[in-house]
Order: structure tokens, then C-alpha cells, then sequence
């Protein structure tokens, strides 16, 4: 994905560690990347050896990159994170005045960029979202004043993007919309198709008789002759235990339901009434003829959110780009 955004014109990227970078930059993306995350457990190397830029968002932390940045001999750009009142990382916006100065007034670091982090825009009825928001353009208004110029501004994750054009700033960070889905319950007027299918295929099939159990616990019992099918995919990788008995998969264009348990390395679906073979095509999210599963679905049905769901998705699933 950070090749296709790279091809497509994004200058700069933004991944979670250090390691997420060096990953990045073994793949040969040569864009700007900003790592998000805290530093402090990281080998700071690291940012040096894969050009990478940091987020500084404690005095703790500019200490220590201020520190391998004098042991490099350089001096390296960073973004600096507001806390606007998620109260996660990031520097007090009402405590500016006595923290900032030591960090801006090093001779190893260079503000770049400044930025916070909504906490609720994808609550419309949150009244958090305005205070942050109202308190960042404070912060901006007021950072000349400490000496600080960054040379851009950022604010907006995908549901701040679809919510309030008013954050978009310099920059936008769109993580959920990438997959082409819109944060729940927000809608957007933005022409999206969700670009991910997670699809399997049937490796066999049998029947139930009436009373007989499939999958751990027995959870599931057949009150009738059954059919099921015996799909390789399970929470090793990343499907949820909770889509037994409640999840379904698309199976030759038709929603069949997830039954018994979730394993580790294979679930079981419902195919009574069905035609279905080994080598079907199983398609947990994504479109299958006229029918089709999204993150979104998936998600509610769970009592989750999508972002747990592309995120949950294992490493030792293929991945096919298109």
C-alpha cells in the first residue's frame, strides 16, 4: 500500500514504530515517513540509519532524540504532538509556555511539523471534538510567540476528514479510508469502494446427522441433516472466536453462516441446501456475485469496530495487490 500511495503522489507517509520504517524503506519507499508512536522503548538508531522522522511528544523524548541526534552529528527534523484533550501522548496545549521552550531551543532538533489527535471524531454527538479542535488553532496561533514556525500542520484521521473540513490543514491522515471504508456511524459524500477481500477456500465437506456437534465445546449441535463445509482460516489469523454463530461467508454468491467454533487454523459454515465443493471460493469480506461483506458488517456484527478488523488480519495470510 505505501508503494501504491507513494506512486499516487502522497510525499509523506506515517507508520507506527521505528521498525514499521525500517520495513518500509526495505521495500524501497523512498517518501518522507513519520513514525507515530513513542520512542522511548525503540532503538533511536534506527531513525538515522532509515530516515526516518520522529514524533516528539514528551520532554523525555526530546532529551533522548536530541541526544542520538548529537551522537550522529545531526540535526534531525521532527513533528512535535499536541495533547488537545485525549490525554494520550502528546504535550499539554495549556502547558506549552514551560515545556516547549527546552525542546525548541535545542541545536540537534528542528520543528517540522506540529499536529494533535481527535479522540472523538467519529462521535458526532461528542462536544470533545470542537474543544480540540478550538484548542489546537489556539496552540498554532500561539506558538510564534515561543519561536516556533512549523512548516505544516496536521490534525485529521479519516472520520475527522469526512467530518469537518475546518481540520484538514496542511495535511490529512487517512487510515480507515484507505481500505475505501467510512468510520462508523459517519457517512461521506466521498466516492468510496472498500478495496479488501479476504477470501479462503473449501478443503471439504461432509454431513451431520440430526443431534451430531461440530468444533471445540460442542457449541453447535445439528437439529437436522446437515452440511457443512471445513474452511482453513481461524483466529490464528485474525478471525474473531465471536463470528461463531453469529458471522457468516459468502459460498458460491450465497451467505452461509458460521457454525460450531472458531479454531485456531479452520471454522465450519452451514452449506445445507447448497452445492458446494472443495476449492469453492470463501470470501469472509469483500463481494462474491451480487452479495457482499465489508469491515463495517463484520464489526457490528462482533460488537467491534473495522479498524480491529483490518488490523487483525495475520502475516501468514497471502497478501495479493491489484
Amino acid at each position: 500500500m505505501a508503494r501504491a500511495l507513494e506512486d499516487a503522489g502522497a510525499d509523506l507517509l506515517a507508520c507506527a514504530d521505528i521498525e514499521e520504517g525500517a520495513a518500509l524503506r526495505a521495500a524501497g519507499v523512498r517518501a518522507e515517513i513519520l513514525v507515530f508512536g513513542a520512542l522511548s522503548v525503540s532503538d533511536l538508531d534506527g531513525v538515522f540509519d532509515c530516515r526516518l522522522t520522529p514524533t516528539i511528544s514528551s520532554p523525555g523524548a526530546a532529551r533522548a532524540v536530541a541526544a542520538a541526534a548529537a551522537r550522529h552529528r545531526q540535526r534531525l527534523r521532527y513533528h512535535l504532538k499536541i495533547d488537545t484533550g485525549m490525554n494520550r501522548l502528546g504535550f499539554r496545549f495549556d502547558n506549552l509556555r514551560r515545556t516547549l521552550p527546552e525542546v525548541l531551543g535545542s541545536e540537534h532538533l528542528e520543528l517540522d511539523a506540529v499536529f494533535t489527535h481527535f479522540a472523538t471524531a467519529d462521535d458526532p454527538a461528542s462536544t470533545l471534538f470542537d474543544e480540540q479542535r478550538l484548542r489546537f488553532e489556539r496552540v498554532l496561533a500561539d506558538l510564534p510567540a515561543l519561536g516556533a514556525r512549523p512548516r505544516y500542520r496536521h490534525a485529521a484521521n479519516s472520520a475527522a476528514v469526512v467530518r469537518d473540513p475546518r481540520v484538514w490543514f496542511d495535511r490529512v491522515r487517512p487510515g480507515l479510508l484507505l481500505y475505501g471504508i467510512v468510520p462508523p456511524p459517519l457517512t461521506s459524500t466521498i466516492g468510496l469502494t472498500p478495496v479488501m477481500t479476504l477470501a479462503s477456500r473449501v478443503t471439504a465437506v461432509k454431513g451431520l446427522r440430526a443431534g451430531e456437534i461440530t468444533g471445540y465445546g460442542a457449541r453447535f449441535a445439528a437439529a437436522r441433516p446437515t452440511t457443512i463445509a471445513i474452511v482453513p482460516a481461524g483466529y490464528a489469523d485474525g478471525l474473531d472466536l465471536r463470528l461463531a454463530g453469529r458471522g457468516v461467508v459468502l459460498i458460491r454468491g450465497r451467505r452461509a453462516p458460521i457454525v460450531g467454533s472458531v479454531c485456531m487454523d479452520m471454522l465450519m459454515v452451514d452449506v445445507t441446501g447448497m452445492d458446494v465443493s472443495p476449492g469453492d471460493e470463501v470470501v469472509f469480506i469483500g463481494r462474491q456475485g451480487r452479495d457482499a461483506i465489508d469491515a463495517r458488517e463484520m464489526a457490528e456484527t462482533i460488537g467491534s469496530i473495522p479498524w480491529e478488523i483490518v488490523c487483525r488480519v495475520g502475516t501468514r495470510i497471502e497478501r495479493v495487490y491489484d
